[in-house]
């Protein structure tokens, strides 16, 4: 795991500006850092290191092929480097290796097979830069589901680039990119009703105009003089989802649950590798405890597994996962945390994140991942089920709605619609969202709609189709399954724009690599396969990871009430401290001066909280992006 940065036609102080890249970013990789820039000034590369594989100097980057064509920086792990090294020495692509890591082997994939085809054999999950010398071009890769972050873009700069031309920059941080000399790109106001909708802003946008998430999945090419990038797809989890669906796996269930654990088993096998200590994430819950049921079922030694908890009985699920710990022989840590604890992460967020982001979650995770990091370097952990095999809530609650919905002629909804949503309800939640469901075309758009509620970034006039929307590039109807279709859905947005930044950037901030079994290539395609009643069935849900978690836990173990680990925001900040925090980046003042928010809205909103204590997620979302408003000087 580690931390890349890169410039192209940066003219002046191009080595000062990649130092200033690598420094914001030392917590991605405090073990070590490398530059690279080609002789004629027109592109550098750096590289932060945290070390997990091959700690010698021989796995330092960035790092040329032995033929010398090639030098890349690469932020991540490739699973199955072992087996991909054997298979480029027997076919006599490679002579032999210098080092025993991932880096290498990929170097020599690209340099054997091309970029496209060598990525494809690749597991892992990764950010890679790749400096083609004889091309004159740069390649940037992700990770298939996007695990791994890379930002890149144009710089507007007031000083630095080459005059009449932008500089082509990348980073695996946005805060690396927003430090360069001179940086000036505005603010992205067209991402803002998206953000205010959902807390976070999905790829391929970024907070700044003209900078970009690369989407998973794909790779960026550009070329000399570096003007105009192409990206294309090397893999598409729309295509595996319909693929899986139109090929359904066609043993019995007991077969399904048989197999899932083998590729699981396999997943997590090559996911425990490491030169350096590795442990597991364990919650109460289904998908953390398979995770860790599994790794302690290929180890020899004990696994160790942590937990947080709280001292509200209410949420904690520390004391079931320690009895879960202890029925399967884990070395468990756990660490009880108070009000006082979270509390202190807030103001860590903004520069945590790089950018608005705004799940709640976000502190927890932090907490866990620094204790954890006290006692290991690698974590594993449980990510991904209810995407992948039927597990949220909403998903059933969906179809159920649908359900009685769909036999309403479309029209006739609209209409119906349109009125209630312009009568005079202004102040009943409930009976407006109804109002909005109902205009709903299909279930996709019915999903879409029930995640805004009372949308803030219409409110403040702003309109969320001023930037194309991922949802609505999304075919209605596209599975047949209506539960398919939401966790496809979630699976293109939800998952890596939300839980998958929220791992990574409280995971990195404190040197911490975490890993996540369930995304695994082949387990992702397998699952894609299965028909809906072996995810979910008579309101069971995950029932095939279930099964195999039956193996290693008793049922009533795992069948206690899930209590959830939340953060009472909406009680925090009511109270002085943070109250006075919160209206000090809402004062009027600064709103009229950002010119981003009205003003009346926001305290409108604040006020009914604060007098009436109706709560809107809309506030955090608006916190976190004064917050970050305010971290980078944005007044």
């Amino acid at each position: 795991m580690c931390g890349i940065v890169g410039l192209c036609n940066w003219q002046k102080d191009i080595e000062e500006n990649i130092e200033k890249m690598k420094c914001r970013m030392i917590h991605r990789g405090p073990d070590g850092e490398g530059t690279f820039v080609e002789t004629d000034g027109s592109v550098a590369l750096g590289h932060r290191r945290l070390s997990i594989l091959d700690l010698s100097e021989n796995g330092k980057q960035p790092m040329e092929s032995h033929s010398k064509r090639f030098v890349m920086v690469f932020n991540g792990e490739i699973y199955n480097h072992r087996e991909l090294r054997q298979k480029l020495l027997a076919e006599k692509k490679v002579e032999a290796f210098n080092s025993t890591s991932d880096t290498e082997v990929l170097l020599e994939l690209f340099e054997a097979y091309g970029v496209k085809q060598g990525i494809q054999l690749c597991k892992g999950m990764f950010g890679i830069a790749l400096y083609d010398r004889q091309e004159k071009c740069l390649h940037l890769l992700r990770d298939r589901i996007g695990e791994k972050p890379l930002y890149y873009g144009f710089v507007e700069s007031k000083e630095g680039s080459k005059e009449g031309r932008k500089s082509f920059a990348f980073a695996s941080d946005l805060g690396s990119i927003a430090v360069l000399d001179g940086f000036h790109n505005p603010i992205n106001k067209g991402v803002l009703p998206i953000y205010f909708i959902h807390g976070y802003i999905p790829a391929p946008y970024s907070i700044y105009e003209n900078i970009y998430k690369l989407e998973p999945g794909t790779i960026l090419t550009i070329k000399a003089p570096y003007e105009t990038p192409a990206i294309e797809p090397y893999w598409s989890i729309m295509e595996v989802a319909k693929k899986g669906e139109n090929n359904p796996f066609k043993g019995t269930e007991e077969e399904a649950t048989a197999e899932l654990e083998r590729l699981l088993k396999d997943a997590i096998s090559g996911q425990m590798v490491a030169d350096v200590p590795v442990g597991a994430f364990l919650s109460s819950g289904i998908d953390s405890s398979t995770i860790v049921a599994l790794m302690q079922s290929l180890s020899s030694q004990k696994v160790r597994s942590f937990t947080i908890g709280v001292e509200d009985p209410k949420y904690n699920e520390a004391e079931v996962a320690k009895q879960i710990a202890d029925h399967l022989g884990t070395e468990h840590t756990e660490l009880y945390i108070s009000d006082h604890d979270a509390k202190a992460v807030i103001p860590k967020l903004a520069d945590m994140f790089g950018e608005p982001f705004a799940d709640s979650s976000q502190i927890p995770t932090y907490l866990v991942s620094k204790m954890t990091r006290e006692h290991v370097t690698v974590s594993l952990s449980g990510d991904a089920g209810d995407e992948l095999f039927c597990g949220y809530g909403q998903y059933s609650s969906m179809d159920r709605i649908w359900g009685k919905m769909k036999s309403i002629p479309y029209p006739v909804r609209k209409l119906a619609s349109s009125i209630l949503l312009h009568a005079p309800i202004k102040g009943n939640k409930v009976l407006s969202t109804k109002a909005m469901l109902l205009g709903a075309k299909g279930p996709e758009e019915l999903y879409e709609l029930s995640n805004e509620e009372e949308p803030l970034a219409k409110e403040v006039s702003l309109d969320k189709h001023m930037l194309p929307f991922k949802y609505t590039e999304y075919p209605t109807n596209y599975m047949k399954e209506t539960r398919h279709n939401i966790m496809l859905m979630d699976m293109l947005m939800y998952h890596p724009d939300d839980i998958l930044v929220k791992v990574d950037r409280a995971g990195m901030a404190v040197s911490l690599e975490s890993r996540i079994p369930m995304l695994d290539k082949d387990v992702v395609e397998f699952a894609w396969t299965l028909p809906l009643s072996y995810k979910y069935q008579d309101g069971v849900t995950k029932k095939v990871l279930r099964n195999i978690l039956y193996k290693y836990v008793p049922k009533d173990l795992m069948d206690l009430p899930k209590r959830g680990f939340s953060i009472p925001i909406s009680k925090w900040l009511k109270e002085p401290e943070l109250r006075e925090w919160a209206e000090t980046l809402i004062d009027r003042k600064t709103l009229e001066q950002q010119a981003l928010l009205d003003p009346d809205v926001v305290w409108y909103i604040w006020k009914d909280y604060i007098e009436n204590n109706q709560w809107r997620i809309q506030i955090w979302y608006i916190l976190m992006f004064q917050e970050w408003m305010a971290s980078q000087n944005l007044k």
